[in-house]
């Protein structure tokens, strides 16, 4: 698929190449208009604010199954070991530090922004009605990557629910009608379908649940994720030990999820560039 010429970055030492691509005045303009509808909208519904860390210990994303579930995707960070950097020097042929230079990596790179959430609640009672938005850098170790569509490190926009089982899945029926309101305002034609992100441990009784019940629904625009609607039942209430209010068990959770690049992707995919891709934008929020 084409990207319209104005949306690429001349290629220079942090490009495309890199899945780490960098915005213009435009599409930076673009991004911050439509963090800020997703932010309103979970503002709206009651959701508090909050800026969460960029690095979240691997302790803590291993004890919730990420290591197993999204090996694929993870990258760890490792300072220099500072005694051992003088045998094992940064290397220009490779662009890389050898393994030997480096300490144990003891921090982990998100690749979704809800992981924080969870663990900055941890051993916390919340009410049945909690809601938290936060956006985040995110990053994902691809086989390859595209434009704006498939990033090492990318922004998303996140609208969490704790609470009671029901609060959870209102919060998906309330913000899957949202999302294909705005769709429609925007003339985007999205498709919402199951996916098949393996959330749970393949061999349990919960992954076998999510196969009759999917966790995860993707919106896409030609075959592009651009948001999604999760419901994790109890399972981080269980492993961050986050229980309700009223009843002391654990709650159950569910996100809404945004991946601010991909909508620039999509939109401007849609409409042919940064002007006309902001002009719908700006018409779609006049009309929600």
């Amino acid at each position: 698929m084409s990207i319209p010429t104005e949306t690429r970055t001349p290629p220079g030492p942090i490009d495309d190449r890199a899945g780490l691509p960098a915005l213009g005045p435009k599409g930076t303009a673009l991004l911050r208009l439509l963090d800020e509808t997703f932010e309103s909208w979970g503002v709206g519904a009651g959701a508090r604010v909050m800026t969460l860390p960029p690095l979240l210990p691997t302790a803590d994303l291993a004890r919730l199954d990420y290591y197993d579930n999204f090996p694929h995707q993870a990258v760890v960070v490792a300072p220099l070991d500072l005694e051992r950097r003088e045998s094992a020097p940064f290397c220009c042929e490779t662009g890389c530090f050898p393994c030997d230079a480096l300490q144990p990596a003891a921090l982990g790179l998100p690749s979704a922004s809800c992981y924080g959430v969870y663990l900055h609640h941890q051993g916390q009672t919340v009410p049945s009605d909690t809601l938290v938005t936060v956006v985040g850098w995110c990053f994902r170790k691809e086989e390859r990557y595209e434009h704006l569509r498939r990033q090492l490190g990318f922004r998303m926009r996140e609208i969490v629910a704790m609470g009671s089982r029901e609060h959870a899945q209102r919060h998906l029926e309330t913000f899957t009608g949202k999302i294909t309101a705005f769709a429609e305002a925007l003339d985007l034609p999205l498709r919402k379908e199951a996916a098949c992100d393996p959330f749970y441990d393949k061999g349990g009784s919960k992954a076998l649940m999510q196969r009759l019940t999917p966790v995860k629904h993707e919106f896409l625009f030609e075959g592009l994720a651009i948001s999604s609607v999760n419901t994790h039942r109890n399972f981080f209430g269980d492993r961050c030990s986050i229980t309700l209010a009223d009843t002391g068990g654990p709650v159950f959770t569910s996100c809404v999820a945004f991946g601010l690049e991909r909508w620039l992707s999509a939109l401007t995919q849609r409409h042919g560039g940064w002007e006309a891709a902001t002009e719908a934008v700006t018409r779609a929020r006049s009309v929600l």
